[in-house]
């Protein structure tokens, strides 16, 4: 039920604060004695009364109340006041969810800070931090505010430049490599970056070409060359945000990378002050060199955020709004509500998901459905926001606002996809936990053991201990995965599949087996006329027009299925009447007059009972032996697709001889079985005296069926098709598309059994593919749950692992190509990311190999986060075939 009229009494005065601003909030309840129609209508009463509340939602089945409210007028403890008053006790209020754009939250380490930050605030109750795609998603109580938990987001370094909930100010990040409208390369810390590069260039001139060139200034006893100064300044230049960054997360005791950075470059230029080392050079070169790599991690993070942002604009920002007047007005796409008229002209693309009203298209679904070719639209049909209008000009009536529609919900569950970790990104953090304190606890070591135990150079081991220092990040090793599967998700959406998290594309890469339904997922799901038949000196469009008008007023989808047929054979007279005193027999067929003659179309078993001889139908007149006749039985024969004389065992010579002389086809022993053997089912039409001929309808195989079988085999897997069908149907089905192992007149119990069977049988486990609807608990039992042509449908989306958002079954050997090739990619950018900082550390702790600090940096930190995004990104580049 919803009440969306709700308001103060007419006799109660205004509220003081109705001046102020007026901002609505939503807040759940849960009610769980409220479990019944009266219960629901008790608890809106009570809630009605609550001044500000504007719309009330309930729902007895799951116990729970949705109210939106002025929050300048009311508060959560008011609504839920208002249930208790009702009667019913209020078991909790609800979690709220706000997601803030924080684009400089881009590594691992920073997304800690932010948790830090955010970790025991009061109201705060789960904290989601998307590095790849910069943003930030918190559930909190009603309590809390917002703006709280954007300044708790700040106070570790990063600013928030928008969110879901409020209207916000883009602002400079701690780290700032560029906002979404503003290259990272032309960002305020890229700047600081060429300064501090310049300082350092004339400071390496001075050093190297003039010998530090002459003393400029000593502090504190400590002399000052102009080489010093020079790399003093690419310090304080180049070094600033890295020591900002350190400072916050010393704030929020958080061992990352800044920290370590910033203890290095302080330790630098401690040990040169204060002790008369010289490691201003060292100091210089860190501050450089790492704020490069920071802007190089942050053009790799752009890059990924890109192919993000890329599903985000294939929706228009703006629909033409045609009004009752006639009028058009353009308007942001917020804005249209559920039942406005929007015009679509060629070139523009649907602004919302919807219903044609007026006008004929072609309408390019690639964007959605990942279709290649445009699909005609016409009156009545479905279109989808963000698709192209590719020829006519037609009008929509809206059926979902912007934030509901098929291209939001999939940009959504895309973004969200990040949460679901696979258990190698798990195995990744656990393990990263563990090597930033060892590989700190060696940098130390490397420092302080030689020169103290085998008397080495101080000034050596201390540059050592800097490098390991760098080392002991695992930024590259950790984003390894997530910007893997982030460039996979993204990848697969833009091709019409929905991969609705990281743990799903690991685990169908890795199946052995692939379950598939039959009906609607190997076929199309709809019975069509496929053969037939007329016999005597009938035509096929005769044949369909009796058919027609005896399944006009039946039900069935057979019927269906042959006055679909009818309509569309040329010759073909709609009957709208039908036949008259019409009777459905059951199991059998239906019967009735046609112009006063009975007639009966069904089973062959029924023909056979009435007395019909189908071992000798004639193809033409019996009384014609002219050459005719044998052109009509070779038509007829081609007609039905039948092959000579085989099928004749059983029948005597002399009957079929006289066959033979007359054009007879032999139905009950060759046509009807070698069709029923196609998986046909096989409709035979006639009156009390003659056979007029037969049709034979099935469930078509889809276009590409075989070939999907086909690839999906070259992989190694195995295919196993599953359906409720008869044995013979299955069969023919099964050789029609090449599937070795099948099971039939399977209920979906037994469905489930069987998928059970399989996933115990392969380690990999077995991937279900079905409907979405029908096959729910199968789909659910299996290791992945794959849901064919969930465009539109809600439950499919909802339900499955990974949705096909088009009919296209060739989608699935690029599912598994992708997500098989994904596994493979985060396997190599997990290996190679541990391989080269542990060859660059065992370089950094023997001696005479001399990893410089330069190599520490470009190498193992900013080398290996450029790799592996790049390796990442190559997913992008895997299509379907066409």
């Amino acid at each position: 039920m919803t009440r969306a009229d709700a308001s103060e009494p007419p006799d109660e005065p205004p509220d003081e604060r109705e001046d102020g601003p007026s901002t609505s909030r939503t807040v759940d309840l849960d009610v769980p004695d409220m479990d019944c129609s009266s219960c629901a209508d008790k608890v809106e009463a009570g809630v009605s009364g609550v001044d500000g509340v504007e719309r009330i939602e309930t729902s007895p089945t799951q116990g729970r109340v949705a109210v939106t409210y002025d929050e300048s007028r009311a508060t959560a403890d008011d609504v839920a006041s208002g249930v208790e008053g009702a009667g019913y006790d209020v078991a909790a209020t609800s979690v709220s969810t706000v997601t803030f754009d924080v684009p400089d939250m881009d590594c691992s380490s920073c997304a800690d800070k932010v948790e830090a930050a955010l970790d025991g605030r009061a109201g705060v109750l789960d904290v989601s931090t998307r590095p790849t795609s910069g943003t930030v998603r918190i559930e909190y109580d009603d309590d809390t505010a917002v703006t709280a938990l954007r300044d708790a987001i700040e106070s570790a370094g990063y600013d928030v430049t928008g969110s879901d909930a409020t209207e916000d100010d883009a602002g400079d990040g701690a780290h700032d490599h560029g906002g979404d409208d503003r290259s990272v390369w032309r960002s305020t810390r890229a700047k600081k970056t060429y300064a501090g590069a310049a300082f350092l260039a004339v400071g390496l001139l001075a050093q190297f070409g003039f010998d530090g060139l002459a003393t400029v200034a000593t502090v504190l006893g400590a002399s000052f060359t102009v080489a010093d100064v020079a790399f003093l300044a690419a310090t304080a230049a180049a070094g600033q945000e890295i020591l900002r960054g350190g400072y916050y997360s010393a704030k929020n005791t958080q061992l990352d990378i800044d920290f370590l950075m910033s203890a290095a470059i302080v330790a630098a230029i401690t040990a040169s002050v204060g002790f008369g080392e010289h490691y201003y050079l060292e100091a210089g070169t860190l501050a450089v060199l790492f704020s490069v790599s920071e802007l190089l991690e942050g053009y790799a993070m752009d890059r990924t955020r890109n192919s993000l942002q890329e599903l985000v604009e294939l929706s228009p920002d703006e629909a033409t709004v045609k009004r009752a007047d006639g009028e058009t007005e353009t308007v942001p796409v917020e804005e249209l509500a559920v039942g406005d008229v929007v015009v679509v002209k060629p070139g523009e693309k649907v602004p919302a998901d919807g219903v044609v009203v007026d006008g004929d298209t072609a309408i390019n679904q690639a964007p959605v459905t990942g279709e290649s070719v445009p699909v005609d639209k016409t009156v009545g049909d479905e279109v989808y926001a963000g698709t192209i209008n590719e020829a006519g000009y037609v009008e929509v009536e809206v059926r979902a606002e912007a934030q509901d529609s098929t291209l939001s919900r999939i940009v959504s569950l895309v973004e969200d996809a990040e949460a679901n970790q696979t258990e190698r990104e798990q195995f990744v953090e656990r393990f990263a936990n563990y090597y930033t304190p060892v590989m700190v606890a060696l940098a130390i070591g490397i420092a302080v053991v030689p020169p103290l135990a085998f008397g080495a150079p101080w000034t050596e081991w201390f540059v050592n201990g800097i490098t390991m220092l760098v080392l002991a990040c695992p930024c590259a090793f950790v984003i390894s995965t997530p910007v893997s599967v982030v460039s996979g998700v993204t990848a697969a959406a833009r091709n019409g599949v929905l991969v609705k998290g990281g743990n799903h594309l690991e685990a169908m890469g890795a199946v052995d087996a692939i379950a598939v339904d039959k009906t609607g997922t190997l076929t199309k799901g709809e019975l069509t006329v496929t053969d037939v038949v007329p016999l005597g000196d009938r035509t096929e469009a005769d044949v369909l027009r009796c058919a027609r008008g005896l399944e006009a007023k039946s039900e069935h989808p057979i019927a269906d299925a042959i006055v679909a047929a009818a309509d569309g054979t040329v010759g073909v007279d709609a009957d709208s009447s039908g036949a008259d005193d019409f009777q459905s027999v059951t199991g059998k067929g239906v019967t009735g007059a046609l112009h006063g003659t009975a007639h009966y179309a069904g089973k062959p078993a029924w023909f056979d009972d009435l007395g019909f001889e189908l071992e000798h139908a004639h193809v033409v007149d019996a009384a014609s032996e002219h050459a005719e006749g044998a052109e009509g039985a070779e038509g007829a024969e081609r007609t039905a697709g039948a092959s000579g004389d085989d099928g004749r065992a059983g029948v005597s010579a002399e009957v079929t001889d006289l066959c033979d002389r007359h054009g007879c086809l032999n139905l009950a022993e060759e046509t009807i079985p070698r069709l029923q053997g196609e998986g046909k089912t096989v409709i035979l039409v006639g009156t009390e005296d003659e056979l007029e001929g037969l049709v034979a309808v099935a469930d078509e195989v889809r276009p590409g069926a075989r070939e999907a079988v086909s690839a999906l085999q070259s992989f190694g897997l195995e295919v196993v098709m599953l359906t409720g069908d008869n044995e013979r149907t299955a069969a023919a089905v099964a050789e029609q598309v090449g599937v070795d192992d099948y099971r039939a007149g399977l209920l979906p119990e037994d469905k489930v059994d069987a998928v059970r069977e399989l996933d115990a049988k392969y380690d990999g486990g077995v991937a279900m593919v079905g409907d979405g609807v029908n096959d729910a608990p199968a789909l659910a039992t299996a290791t992945v749950g794959v849901a064919m042509g969930a465009a539109g449908t809600d439950t499919a989306i909802e339900t499955a692992d990974i949705a096909l958002m088009s009919d296209d079954v060739a989608k699935l050997p690029y599912l598994y190509d992708l997500s098989h090739r994904a596994n493979g990619v985060i396997r190599q950018n997990i290996y190679a990311s541990l391989g080269v900082k542990a060859a660059l550390a065992v370089g950094v702790a023997v001696p005479y190999v001399n990893v410089s600090l330069a190599l520490a940096v470009l190498v193992g930190d900013a080398g290996m986060t450029l790799g592996v995004t790049g390796n990442a990104l190559r997913l992008g580049r895997i299509k379907p075939d066409a």
